[in-house]
């Protein structure tokens, strides 16, 4: 395996940055993870294009032209021979010294590794994926904006601890006013008489690529959509619920707190319309993006 930093290939084990740098020191950085379907990478542009508004909102210049960066990750995913995968794409504020301005650090380090990944086993696909709300809230939208996809996810990594330690793979946040704002790596829709619902990105919620991509999806299967507030109340009278995510994908969702999702002889079961949903998605991921 080879990871790409700053122009250059380095095999695995020799790929490495300075101690020194931000991105590492501070969290100072931003990244995007991108999905590989069939040498499709998926929805590539949109992904720079976020990387670029990420980057621009914390005031970081990136001296590389979203060609060049699309050019890198294509080839690091030939070097790779990854045909089906995932990439991680990495700009940190790059080296500088033990402080927090941003003006000691000389230049940005770009960093693409295109690797294989599975986030959750088969069977949550099948049979669904049970959640708890955890106690850790979201960090407000006041404080850091969730359209900024940073390197420091530590809020979400306590609420990950949260989840795993009552014995749960993945949780729902709340966001300080009680609302639900997204899972702790996963945006989170509502299936609620025929409608589709997601927090709106005010509430917490991360403007996710796939979410986009599935919101594209309802509006081509004619399912009306709205991003709206939502409460736990919300999900547990939801007909259906699912959760969306690059690594994730499309993932249903049968059970929040001990309540059942859906009701009567479908309670607890995944959905029809998410099954829907997933399959029209499937279908979009090999055609939108990037073709190498």
């Amino acid at each position: 395996m080879e990871v790409f930093i700053n122009g250059t290939f380095y095999p695995k084990a020799d790929a490495k940055i300075s101690v020194f740098d931000h991105g590492l020191l501070y969290g100072d950085g931003i990244f995007e993870g991108i999905r590989v379907y069939e040498r499709c990478i998926f929805k590539l542009d949109e992904h720079l294009e976020r990387l670029e508004y990420s980057a621009k909102a914390i005031a970081l210049a990136l001296p590389w032209s979203r060609a060049e960066i699309a050019a890198a990750t294509v080839e690091a995913c030939r070097r790779n021979g990854v045909a089906n995968g995932y990439i991680r794409l990495v700009v940190t504020r790059g080296e500088g010294d033990l402080g927090l301005s941003p003006r000691n650090c000389r230049a940005p380090t770009l960093i693409i590794i295109a690797d294989t990944i599975k986030l959750y086993p088969e069977e949550f696909y099948r049979d669904g994926i049970k959640l708890i709300t955890v106690p850790t809230r979201r960090v407000s939208p006041a404080a850091l904006p969730p359209m900024v996809k940073s390197l420091n996810y530590l809020n979400n990594i306590l609420a990950k601890i949260e989840a795993l330690n009552l014995g749960y793979h993945e949780c729902l946040l709340l966001n300080d006013q009680g609302n639900v704002a997204e899972c702790s790596g996963d945006n989170l829709f509502l299936l609620h008489k025929g409608r589709l619902l997601t927090p709106t990105v005010a509430s917490g919620a991360l403007s996710g690529i796939t979410r986009r991509a599935v919101i594209e999806v309802a509006e081509q299967l004619g399912i009306p959509f709205a991003e709206t507030t939502l409460t736990r109340y919300d999900v547990f009278c939801a007909d259906e619920a699912f959760l969306t995510g690059s690594a994730a994908e499309v993932v249903p969702v049968v059970e929040l707190d001990g309540r059942a999702i859906g009701a009567g002889a479908a309670a607890g079961r995944p959905g029809p319309l998410t099954a829907r949903i997933l399959a029209a998605f499937r279908a979009k991921v090999t055609a939108d993006g990037e073709k190498f």
